[in-house]
């Protein structure tokens, strides 16, 4: 098993950036491929991105593409999220989560998760 805690969030005005941390104990970090999700409530999850259990590969959904980056530090045991240009629109909960598996964008396929942190974005 692995556990997961994510960090980073706060408030920020549009056009600022943060960046949020993933950390990760347990079993071995780079066995996990990570994905980042983001919730507000009364809608479905929304996939942010994810990255391979390397880091080589990363994949972000359409509504973040050329605004994050995920990147991961698998000594640190740490996956991370760089958001830059932030709208109010990014306003969410943001959740990171692992599995075994290969990356998806699909919340179903991850096993574990963190609790979140929140990101708000005023304008």
């Amino acid at each position: 098993q692995v556990q997961l805690v994510e960090s980073g969030g706060g408030l920020v005005q549009a056009g600022g950036s943060l960046r949020l941390s993933c950390a990760a104990s347990g079993r071995t970090f780079s066995d996990y491929s990570v994905g980042w999700f983001r919730q507000v409530p009364g809608k479905e999850r929304e996939f942010v991105g994810a990255i391979s259990r390397s880091g080589i590969n990363t994949y972000y959904g359409d509504s973040v593409k050329g605004r994050f980056t995920i990147s991961r530090d698998n000594a640190k045991n740490t996956v991370y999220v760089q958001m830059n240009r932030l709208k109010p629109e990014d306003t969410a909960s943001y959740y990171c989560a692992a599995n075994l598996r290969v990356v998806s964008k699909d919340p179903d396929e991850y096993d574990y998760w963190g609790q979140g942190t929140q990101v708000t974005v005023s304008s």
